[in-house]
């Protein structure tokens, strides 16, 4: 059956939320509210307008995927005919929806997080949606549950993999991704401008949203995105792109 998810046009202006004004970064709120109301809002599928608009009054909204990123991940995942995918970190499952809505009948994303109980605040709009038969949820540590793929399966079997989850362990995720990914496959990781932070850009004040860590922490994460950005601009395994969509996306292709 077909997913019961319709595209909806959103009010103007209406579903642009503060948090997704602090994570962008473009240099013009109006720029980026532009590209929502003419681009993003009117393909977004009912279904994910809902559980976004559900997320936006979570403690920790501002972890969601923002809209425009949640479509390019869609978009990838149809170029690259992807049937076998991983999520590392799903929080509420509004990008784990997106996945799920394009991938064909027959295919699985395998959804790793150690909360089981936000990825249930988002679970009915997936069954709602009628893609909850892709979605295989795995709690725990991502480490563990990636070595576990690997150890039932050495080959390399997976299409596309959405990495938005402990920054410290990036790096870590890589290596085992690139085992689990098919040569041809992408990796995406999410946050990895971190707020403009990793070239030294002041990030407006966060603390007027609840669930956001900042000063120390904020740096500290800043750093290990630097090295890891570092590290996969000299990976000779991987093609790479990182744009400025959302927090900071960067796109590896396997090579080897």
């Amino acid at each position: 059956t077909k997913p019961h998810c319709n595209a909806t046009m959103a009010a103007s202006g209406s579903d642009v939320n503060a948090s997704y004004n602090i994570k962008h970064l473009l240099k013009s709120d109006a720029l980026y509210k532009y590209i929502l109301d003419t681009t993003v809002f009117p393909r977004e599928p009912e279904c994910m307008r809902d559980l976004r608009l559900l997320t936006d009054n979570h403690q920790s909204g501002i972890m969601q995927s923002t809209p425009e990123e949640a479509q390019l991940l869609q978009l990838l995942i149809k170029i690259a005919g992807a049937r076998n995918t991983i999520e590392v970190g799903v929080f509420t499952g509004y990008s784990l929806l997106a996945t799920a809505l394009v991938l064909p009948e027959d295919g699985k994303v395998v959804a790793i997080d150690v909360n089981r109980k936000d990825f249930e605040l988002g679970l009915p709009f997936i069954q709602k949606a009628g893609v909850a038969h892709k979605v295989d949820f795995r709690e725990g540590k991502a480490l563990d549950h990636l070595d576990e793929l690997l150890a039932a399966d050495p080959l390399a079997q997976y299409d596309f993999a959405f990495v938005d989850a402990d920054k410290q362990n990036y790096g870590r995720y890589h290596e085992q991704l690139m085992r689990l990914v098919r040569v041809g496959g992408t990796i995406v990781y999410d946050n990895t401008l971190w707020g403009g932070t990793v070239a030294g850009v002041a990030v407006p004040s966060l603390d007027v949203l609840p669930g956001v860590v900042v000063d120390g922490v904020l740096a500290s994460i800043a750093e290990f995105l630097k090295g890891f950005n570092a590290e996969l601009a000299a990976d000779p395994r991987v093609d790479v792109c990182q744009i400025a969509v959302g927090d900071g996306l960067t796109i590896c292709r396997r090579l080897v």
